[in-house]
């Protein structure tokens, strides 16, 4: 409910402490002294400006007219009436329609202070701010791939031509076949760490143990060599290098190469008493079983992945509340499955800890069977703690998947906003090369 006059939507003469203002055909009459709440802003200056001083009125408005007292704007009506609420509310609503980012600049126009918008309309803004730079980055990058011919030295246009070569699949056909080559060695390379385990596939050495095949290791080796060379030759051809070895992708690259060539080194050049030391072994079976870091190179090659990971990162409030919805839960049921199987002598609830174990498994529904209940009590308790376990995972898949259909979306229409970008100023860029030409 209104608590002081409203703004007045009339076409009649405004009377004195009034200023008419007519914004793009909307005519409006505002009060003086509300105006006056915020001195600083254009309105304010207008109604405190002296009629006769013409220059400093033409510098506020777009035009006036001293006979109806009324300042013309040629500026968005529906942007201003969320403005006016300003005055008489203290905050401002952007309106369902109406881009932030304009009536930012509206805000600007007007000598509003951002500050008085309202916090949902701040995060709006926020969120559509960060959208504007991911388009403004995603241009960059276009930007980038197309102005390979540019560059000043035969070597930069050698290092632009590598790193689309190596970065960009969709840039060229032996892009694209370099990054399915090296999708297919990280397949290759997984399905022998895995088939290298399988002991009738494995050889016996000199010392009696088993190993894996020579075939298997060739092609391991086959496999590292072409990790490395694609590793240094995307660090080389990188812009900037920094940012290149900081990033979480190439650090999960240098991760998966690394213990290969340490491995290498212990067994080759290692000494034979060193290697019998037992720390030293079990390094190097740490190390080996490192190589199933492998995997995640997968995540640089499929967008799928990458989306996933972005949408599981922006559901880390639900993944939370999952988490804590099992703890209480597997503490609750633990305790009360030991309570209750306390009587039975043959119980195999030892201890609350132990529980535990039982409580994980039957929330999760998984349910082993290497440790149930045998009182009625601790059925029925087993019973609830199925049903719970069962309802707190479901609840937050929603929100997660949402997420993901969200950032999925999101993401393609930034692709395509960026793309339309670019059309943009090259139609922009062609039309000013032809009126160059006409003027010529």
């Amino acid at each position: 409910m209104w608590t002081i006059p409203k703004p007045n939507y009339t076409t009649g003469l405004c009377r004195e402490g009034e200023i008419a203002v007519n914004v793009g055909g909307v005519r409006v009459v505002l009060f003086g002294d509300v105006l006056n709440h915020y001195p600083e802003s254009r309105l304010a200056e207008l109604l405190n400006c002296p009629t006769q001083n013409h220059d400093a009125i033409s510098s506020l408005c777009d035009d006036f007219d001293p006979g109806k007292k009324e300042f013309y704007f040629d500026r968005d009506p529906d942007a201003f009436k969320c403005i006016i609420d300003v005055y008489y509310f203290g905050e401002i609503h952007i309106k369902r329609g109406i881009c932030p980012i304009c009536f930012i600049k509206e805000m600007e126009f007007w000598k509003i202070d951002p500050s008085v918008l309202d916090e949902c309309c701040k995060s709006y803004l926020s969120e559509k701010e960060e959208e504007l730079r991911e388009i403004a980055n995603k241009v960059k990058v276009i930007l980038e791939d197309l102005e390979v011919e540019q560059c000043f030295t035969r070597a930069q246009r050698c290092q632009r031509f590598l790193w689309r070569l190596m970065e960009k699949p969709g840039s060229s056909p032996p892009a694209r076949f370099i990054a399915i080559a090296s999708f297919l060695s990280v397949l290759i390379s997984a399905v022998v760490m895995c088939v290298g385990t399988i002991p009738e596939l494995q050889v016996t050495d000199e010392e009696g143990k088993q190993v894996e095949h020579p075939v298997l290791e060739g092609i391991e080796t086959a496999c590292m060599s072409w990790f490395t060379a694609e590793y240094l030759l995307r660090l080389a051809s990188s812009p900037n290098k920094l940012h290149f070895a900081l990033s979480i992708m190439n650090i999960i690259d240098f991760m998966a190469i690394i213990p290969f060539y340490v491995v290498l080194s212990l067994t080759y050049l290692g000494t034979s008493s060193m290697m019998e030391l037992a720390n030293v072994q079990q390094a190097v079976q740490a190390l080996r079983i490192m190589r199933i870091a492998r995997i995640f190179k997968l995540a640089r090659h499929s967008s799928g992945l990458q989306t996933l990971t972005y949408a599981l990162k922006r559901s880390l409030k639900e993944l939370g509340l999952l988490l804590m919805y099992m703890g209480v839960g597997i503490f609750v049921f633990s305790a009360l499955a030991y309570t209750m199987e306390q009587s039975h002598p043959e119980t195999l609830f030892r201890s609350i800890p132990q529980s535990f174990w039982w409580a994980i498994i039957t929330m999760t529904t998984v349910g082993y069977g290497d440790i149930y209940p045998k009182t009625t009590l601790g059925k029925c308790n087993a019973a609830v703690s199925f049903l719970c376990g069962v309802i707190a995972i479901a609840l937050p898949i929603h929100p997660i998947i949402n997420n993901f259909v969200v950032f999925y979306n999101k993401q393609k229409v930034l692709e395509t906003a960026a793309k339309h970008e670019v059309e943009l100023m090259e139609l922009k860029s062609g039309g000013d090369n032809e009126r160059r030409r006409s003027r010529s």
